[in-house]
């Protein structure tokens, strides 16, 4: 006969076995799933940054190094993806290259050099102003760089080379292409591409290479700056003073955008891209005819007389766009993608552009702001790295 004391001994002990086996099996179903939710974060960044699943190695690797608390470590890993170069920042950036903004176009100079840079981490703020281009290696490819077609880009792209292959997309001067009419000096980075000439320099008067530069680098267009305080000196003689009879239109509405951008839009004087030779045109010391298109239209104004420019901004309200510790002043594109560059508006533009590219929404919570402004700093402080912004902002937004 079991006495009381040791049934009711056996019954706790019993009771304690059965607390102890939930509880390890609740430990393991807890741990289950956080493997599981570092495991989805993994292939979510994954997914978000290449657009396509990883594989096994990759999965595991990138999850290894988010379990250690190394994310940023865990997209570089997904970024070795050759699609990360082809595929998502050849779509990232060809809007840029072409005045429509579509992504359907084929890959020419502006977007390999984009490309090169985010691969290499050159320091992105340089993409207004180096003396840069990015081609095909040597034999890569038959057809070699040309100023008047595009065919050496679109031979690149239709053999499926490997762009995140230093090998294969290479780094070279533009001023030291053959056949370049463009000294060092004279160079823009992006905005001297043939690609961007095509779009940006044909016909016209200029102002769209500096609208184009303002939209897809600063994050705004040209109406988000008009400011119609700035004095209208720099105005040029195509533009009336009173359009449809009355001066007030100009005055409140005209004037806003171009007392800032024509003085900037000069930057530009020398160059064209000549549609019969199919190229970009550099003409140092001499303004090129368009910039005095329609000169009776308003005789008395701004007449271009070189490549110099100012930047009316840098005060009034368009001081908050955080101008660098420049001048405001100087001649030619290689100066003025410095002054662009150099600012705040800058760097958070970057991020808000890869915030959309990779989280695949627009910046929306508080919490998205301010980590915008946290990755804008990072940018700013570690080398302008466009790379570390892509691994930053999909660390943000692995978990959602």
């Amino acid at each position: 006969m079991v006495k009381a004391e040791n049934f009711e001994s056996g019954r706790t002990l019993q009771g304690r076995t059965w607390m102890l086996l939930l509880a390890g099996a609740l430990s393991l179903t807890l741990a289950s799933a956080s493997w599981a939710d570092v495991r989805d974060q993994a292939r979510r960044m994954h997914d978000r940054l290449i657009g396509a699943p990883p594989d096994d190695a990759t999965l595991q690797a990138m999850q290894d190094r988010i379990q250690a608390g190394q994310p940023i470590q865990a997209a570089y890993r997904a970024m070795e993806n050759p699609l990360f170069y082809s595929s998502t920042l050849k779509n990232f950036v060809t809007p840029w290259t072409n005045e429509a903004e579509t992504v359907f176009a084929p890959l020419n100079d502006y977007t390999a050099t984009a490309i090169g840079m985010i691969r290499d981490e050159v320091p992105f703020d340089r993409v207004l102003s180096a003396d840069m281009v990015y081609i095909g290696a040597p034999g890569v490819v038959e057809r070699p760089y040309s100023h008047d077609d595009n065919r050496h880009y679109q031979e690149l792209e239709e053999s499926g080379a490997d762009l995140s292959d230093p090998g294969v997309l290479m780094a070279v001067s533009q001023s030291g292409l053959p056949g370049s009419q463009l000294p060092s000096a004279a160079t823009a980075g992006v905005m001297t591409t043939r690609a961007a000439g095509v779009a940006f320099f044909r016909a016209g008067t200029n102002r769209r290479m500096l609208r184009a530069t303002v939209l897809n680098y600063l994050c705004t267009d040209l109406e988000g700056l008009k400011d119609t305080t700035r004095s209208t000196d720099r105005i040029r003689q195509d533009v009336s003073r009173s359009p449809g009879g009355d001066s007030s239109i100009f005055l409140n509405n005209c004037s806003g955008c171009h007392t800032g951008m024509d003085p900037l839009a000069q930057a530009f004087a020398y160059f064209e891209y000549d549609q019969d030779a199919e190229r970009v045109v550099y003409t140092p010391g001499e303004v090129q005819a368009k910039y005095f298109n329609n000169a009776g239209t308003f005789p008395f104004g701004f007449v271009t007389p070189d490549d110099s420019w100012s930047n009316y901004w840098r005060h009034g309200p368009n001081a908050a766009i955080g101008w660098g510790s420049g001048s405001g002043e100087g001649s030619g594109p290689k100066s003025l993608g410095r002054e662009i560059a150099g600012s705040r508006a800058f760097a958070v533009c970057q991020v808000q552009k890869v915030f959309s590219q990779v989280c695949l929404r627009p910046v929306g919570s508080q919490e998205d702001r301010d980590e915008v402004e946290r990755i804008a700093d990072v940018f700013e402080t570690g080398g302008r790295s466009m790379k570390r912004v892509f691994g930053e902002v999909a660390t943000h937004c692995m978990g959602n």
